[in-house]
């Protein structure tokens, strides 16, 4: 293995999950694998299988992964049990992946308070059941819990227990910085000494944000050794989070030199990837974000506007673009062709970009924007409303009218029940249409309600689905009043996942332009035999 060689492990959907307000099912599980998977992320931790029902789901059928590899996470055997015998450690060994990630204790206080159970149990427990996991398993990552301060308490006893995994086979022994109090210059000193009885090849490093440092005390340990990086998209994580993948990679790949299973050209997809993932949790990106952020290279109006646009390099740290990011003149607010040339590319499409349809379509998604639309998490939309400004998009079908209808009442058996029927007006083929569908709320109603009409027409609709539904409200202070955007996920029995975006004061109005969106991407993308409508759409 080369020196330089650091290896890359996302503990989003673990870890992150513990973030307060996040909440993910195992849909979501398998999109943000197969995302960390394309960026080319060495290990992806899917969860703790027997910890909860979500995380059983998704390793009942885990992801097809190409590049990454995927790992379960659990503890080791409790004490007084055989490693055999141990149905959580158990649970982790039978759930469908070679690598497995144990966590144990490395600080004496919590053997002693926490588990109350002699210091050679606690080193037993971690040598046995790292023994039994290789039996049933290609690899082990021990996780050496709190492993800082219980190095700086005891350092004899920190170093027995993850010694003691290291010499029965675990390839990785992660030193933890768990509550995140440790400082950079201290992480640097303790690894360096670690790296005197484990080899830095062996070595990771898992970083928590509570002093502002998780990102800075990783790339510390990785200079003194260490040759694993553990931590979350965007630091998601409990408290203030973990150390932010998101800044990590690129000040290795490009800061300090190192390789890792990230591709040059994967690297521009990390704003795409940060941005896509904020809006998967419904929550807006983080504007000043490092590398990713939309103001990570903006510049005001000012003294060095005209010398940044005449020299870059001398006001940015990095080609904003090798990271998937722009150069944003605010005064001038040059970066709208750049930003929509490179979508283009992003979807495939080819264009001139000095065909004066490129500035068509940088207005209207700027008139979209300001509308409250946002595509970083729509690629379906964009790809749409792009194509769609190049005359490429056939009309499918045209809604005259749809009306929804919501009844809340009690049923002949005392039950509190709440209907959804929507009744929908279409043009399609060489009539009109009228179709009413019931639904469990109003989207699937709608939903349905339109593929009466539209799937004998086009068969190409039988296999759609949606898979997720969201909402975020734009203008708080509105109240009951607000802006709506709505995002919905689609995917189809390919395997294929898009999302697509709509934007209203009303919700239900909201939900049918990005279900419309979603309907007319199934019907572009499956190259479907437009049915001749009779008006616009």
């Amino acid at each position: 293995m080369s020196d330089k060689r650091v290896y890359l492990y996302d503990c989003t959907l673990r870890d992150g999950a513990q973030t307060q307000g996040v909440d993910f099912n195992a849909a979501d599980k398998e999109a943000i694998a197969h995302e960390l998977d394309r960026l080319g992320v060495d290990y992806i931790e899917g969860g703790w299988p027997g910890a909860n029902p979500t995380d059983d789901a998704f390793f009942a059928n885990p992801p097809k992964l190409k590049k990454s590899i995927l790992t379960s996470f659990g503890m080791t055997r409790r004490a007084g049990r055989s490693s055999s015998n141990d149905p959580g450690l158990q649970a982790i060994l039978t759930a469908n992946v070679d690598t497995v990630c144990m966590v144990g204790k490395t600080w004496d206080f919590h053997v002693d308070v926490a588990l109350d159970i002699e210091h050679d149990e606690n080193i037993s427990m971690i040598a046995d059941s790292t023994r039994q996991a290789l039996k049933q398993v290609k690899e082990v990552i021990f996780d050496a819990e709190h492993f800082f301060d219980g190095y700086k308490a005891n350092p004899e006893f920190a170093l027995n227990c993850i010694k003691a995994a290291f010499e029965a086979g675990a390839r990785w022994i992660v030193l933890c910085d768990t509550n995140g109090g440790t400082l950079p210059h201290e992480i640097e000193e303790i690894v360096t000494e670690i790296t005197q009885h484990i080899p830095g090849e062996n070595l990771g490093i898992h970083c928590h944000d509570d002093t502002g440092n998780a990102v800075a005390n990783s790339l510390a340990a990785v200079r003194a050794g260490c040759r694993q990086v553990q931590g979350t998209l965007n630091g998601l994580g409990e408290r203030c989070g973990n150390a932010n993948l998101i800044t990590i990679i690129p000040s290795l790949m490009l800061k300090m030199g190192f390789e890792t299973g990230i591709k040059k050209e994967e690297l521009s997809h990390l704003a795409h990837i940060s941005h896509s993932f904020d809006e998967r949790l419904n929550r807006a990106p983080n504007r000043s974000a490092p590398y990713v952020g939309e103001s990570a290279f903006a510049h005001k109006g000012g003294l060095h506007v005209s010398a940044v646009e005449k020299d870059p390099a001398s006001y940015e740290h990095i080609n904003p673009e090798t990271v998937g990011n722009f150069r944003h003149i605010v005064v001038s607010d040059q970066s709208g062709r750049a930003n929509i040339l490179a979508s283009f590319r992003e979807i495939g499409l080819e264009i001139d970009p000095k065909d004066p349809k490129v500035d068509r379509v940088v207005e209207i998604v700027k008139e979209m924007e300001f509308e409250g639309y946002s595509y970083d998490g729509a690629d379906a939309s964009f790809e749409l409303l792009a194509r769609r400004a190049l005359g490429e998009v056939p009309d499918y079908f045209h809604c005259s009218s749809f009306r929804v209808i919501d009844e809340r009442r009690w049923n002949a058996k005392g039950e509190l029940i709440t209907l959804s029927e929507a009744t929908v007006k279409m043009l399609a083929g060489d009539r009109e249409s009228m179709a009413v569908a019931e639904g469990n709320g109003p989207v699937n109603a709608l939903d349905a309600a339109l593929r009466q009409v539209l799937t004998p027409l086009y068969p190409e609709l039988a296999d759609l689905r949606l898979v997720d539904f969201k909402v975020r409200i734009l203008t708080p202070t509105e109240g009951t009043r607000a802006v709506t955007r709505v995002i919905i996920e689609s995917a189809d029995k390919n395997g294929t996942v898009w999302s697509t975006v709509g934007v209203s004061a009303n919700i239900i109005d909201a939900s049918y332009n990005a279900l419309r969106d979603s309907i007319i991407y199934k019907l572009f993308r499956d190259g479907a035999t437009v049915v001749p409508v009779p008006g616009a759409q």
